[in-house]
């Protein structure tokens, strides 16, 4: 570290506060407009320059986040007015080792003070080793959000194959071919009652939908000491039991764990469960009387509805055709999301050690070689 230099955030930047615009009032463009939580809309003017960095203000405070074009820095965040001769995309991962959200004041809605956060003391390196730690940090980033991308297209690919296999033909209302069948849902979905109190297992919550499914499912952590939790095997799927919306999901971990405000089920051998989740999602309009409205008995969906409703499915020839290709297409998906993770643990491991200088230049060299190009 001997190149390394002592001083405080505010001798490399500054930072200002951003600048209201109500939902209202965008105007939709190409310019992202960065919240507390990250990109909230878009709009056709901007306030920040490329590349746009930003830590949240109130609300959420203290998480970074870049984008690599201009934008609309929204007044919940502070955004970088000026880098001060420092490198944009180092300054970037060094505010994500700050913990800045610590220095938020406010008992009711927690706010950053840009004052307070200026004063802090830091060491940083040269500007030629900022840039060779920020473009390390970048590559890796960048092929993860690449990895993701592959697997957004890829997951669009497999549900226009079902659409155009199964959907477009719709028997609703029509003749169904007499080698395909209706079955109910009762028939191959089985009430998982595992409790689990392992604080070792993962817990999940269905994510807020709207009408329509997200492909990313189950994002928030619940209560770990939540002796009602329930157990949730790979495949499983799980319908939300607390909102007024149908909120369900597939889990596609090895297993987890629920609170008791969902109802989980196995699915049998009968129907495989990708299947099932295309099914879904191209029909959600079928499954909206699912939905029961908020009673004195409480709101979610009616499982005794829901256990008759009925899935039709094509022949065994058919099924078996395209379960050739869904699985080929999941496997895909499911390396890349390892290559994805193994990446993010690399990131999170070298970060710290980059931005204190512990690693060395050699040993940042060799790095920098296995990094993606």
């Amino acid at each position: 570290m001997n190149n390394w230099k002592d001083c405080q955030l505010g001798d490399i930047l500054t930072f200002q506060r951003g600048y209201d615009l109500p939902k209202k009032q965008m105007i939709n463009g190409e310019y992202p407009v960065v919240g507390s939580n990250g990109i909230i809309g878009y709009h056709n003017e901007y306030t920040t320059e490329t590349p746009s960095i930003t830590i949240g203000r109130s609300g959420n405070t203290g998480k970074p986040f870049i984008t690599y074009s201009r934008s609309w820095s929204h007044n919940t965040t502070l955004y970088v007015k000026e880098f001060k001769g420092s490198d944009p995309v180092y300054v970037y991962y060094l505010l994500k080792t700050l913990d800045l959200g610590n220095f938020a004041g406010g008992s009711a809605v927690p706010t950053l003070n840009r004052n307070h956060i200026h004063t802090l003391d830091i060491s940083v390196p040269l500007l030629s080793e900022q840039v060779e730690i920020g473009r390390m940090l970048r590559a890796l980033d960048e092929k993860i959000a690449n990895n993701t991308k592959i697997n957004h297209h890829l997951e669009q690919m497999a549900q226009a194959i079902f659409k155009s296999w199964f959907v477009d033909f719709e028997p609703w209302g029509g003749v169904m071919p007499k080698d395909w069948q209706t079955v109910e849902f009762s028939s191959f979905l089985t009430p998982r009652v595992e409790k689990s109190n392992d604080p070792t297992i993962p817990l999940f919550s269905v994510t807020d939908t709207g009408i329509y499914p997200r492909e990313e499912k189950f994002t928030k952590n619940l209560s770990k000491t939540d002796t009602k939790n329930k157990k949730v095997h790979e495949t499983d799927i799980v319908f939300g039991m607390s909102r007024e919306i149908l909120n369900w999901g597939i889990l596609r971990s090895p297993f987890g764990a629920v609170s008791s405000a969902y109802n989980v089920y196995a699915i049998n051998a009968k129907i495989n469960s990708k299947y099932l989740e295309s099914f879904i999602k191209t029909h959600s309009f079928y499954f909206k009387d699912l939905i029961r409205p908020a009673t004195r008995e409480g709101q979610g969906v009616d499982k005794g509805a829901l256990m008759l409703k009925s899935i039709y499915l094509p022949s065994d020839s058919v099924l078996s055709k395209y379960y050739e290709i869904e699985d080929s297409l999941t496997a895909y998906i499911r390396e890349k999301d390892e290559e994805s993770a193994r990446l993010a643990a690399l990131r999170d491991t070298l970060l710290p050690r980059l931005m204190s200088g512990s690693l060395s230049v050699e040993t940042r060299h060799a790095l920098s070689l296995q990094c993606p190009a």
